[in-house]
């Protein structure tokens, strides 16, 4: 008996041993992803919409940068630090529910896009391209809808588009993108598994390590999940719905859309589908299709061509 008190006083030490070390990683990446956020000098101004947190970076012509699902500011930033050159100013905005952006009563794509025109109105900037990437084109069409003089361009990236596409089972959210812990160690312990479902990942997608790196970011960049639960949920389960059904939709009149448009799109994009930005280029007027052979949502590989497709859709655009 004393031989087997010993051996379990020594698995229930390692276990002790093990929880340390993981609760220890834990609150150190927490930590890092909120200094991160900090070092981003965001700012928040108060609209009739509530709080609005927005980001400012470099010179330029003004572009407008709309952050994906479960995204921010900051997520925003990240994308464009890969799809838009530097000469640009950026103006990276938090949705609503993200960070430190409100969410209103009743809220609506409408009043995002109506909170982009407040946000433009305190910088005392009439006129922007707009980037938008992923679930963030809904608000970026409504905006451009909305406000056909306050766009020069719009540039869409892996949009949610028209038409059917796969949505995350509210199950798989109440579990995952609530909770700050349970997020943080399926990444860590078992991202693979999950990178192709949450991050666009085609089947069989072979990374590069420096690709590798960049999912990594972007999946660690969703943390704190917590602070942006509210505009996940949103983006998830009422916008993404609302624009992929928008054919039958009277709040898209996608023939109001004035400024000239290009979609970006991945052939093999698992979220995003490809089909559905054909529809939406179709629908908009002026709109050009890109369509990049491979790379998933994220259009690994094929960021610097993107880039530069961008950079010259703008400087042909905007005088």
């Amino acid at each position: 008996m004393p031989k087997l008190y010993l051996i379990i006083v020594i698995i229930l030490i390692i276990i002790a041993i093990i929880g340390i070390a993981i609760t220890e990683s834990y609150l150190n990446d927490m930590q890092a992803a909120q200094e991160h956020i900090n070092s981003l000098d965001s700012h928040v101004i108060q609209t009739e919409y509530g709080e609005i947190q927005y980001a400012t970076v470099g010179e330029g012509y003004p572009v407008l940068v709309i952050q994906g699902n479960a995204g921010g500011f900051d997520q925003g930033l990240l994308l464009a630090n890969y799809t838009i050159d530097p000469d640009f100013q950026l103006i990276s905005v938090s949705r609503f529910g993200y960070l430190r952006s409100s969410m209103p009563v009743n809220a609506s794509v409408e009043m995002q896009a109506d909170a982009y025109a407040s946000l433009l109105d305190s910088l005392n900037i009439k006129k922007v391209v707009v980037v938008a990437y992923s679930a963030g084109s809904a608000s970026a069409v409504q905006f451009a809808m909305r406000y056909p003089d306050r766009v020069s361009a719009l540039i869409l990236v892996s949009p949610v588009g028209i038409g059917q596409a796969p949505i995350l089972s509210k199950t798989i959210f109440d579990i995952f993108f609530t909770n700050n812990f349970i997020y943080w160690a399926t990444i860590t312990y078992f991202g693979s598994s999950v990178q192709a479902q949450w991050a666009g990942l085609p089947n069989g997608f072979n990374l590069t390590p420096e690709e590798q790196v960049e999912v990594n970011d972007l999946m660690f960049s969703i943390l704190p999940v917590t602070n942006r639960t509210e505009g996940t949920y949103f983006d998830t389960y009422i916008s993404t719905p609302e624009m992929l059904n928008s054919s039958e939709n009277m709040n898209y009149p996608y023939y109001d859309i004035k400024a000239p448009t290009l979609v970006i799109s991945a052939v093999d994009d698992p979220l995003a589908l490809h089909e559905n930005a054909i529809t939406l280029a179709d629908r908009i007027p002026n709109a050009t299709l890109l369509s990049i052979p491979n790379g998933g949502h994220l259009l690994l590989g094929h960021q610097e061509e993107v880039k530069s497709e961008i950079t010259q859709f703008i400087n042909n655009n905007v005088p």
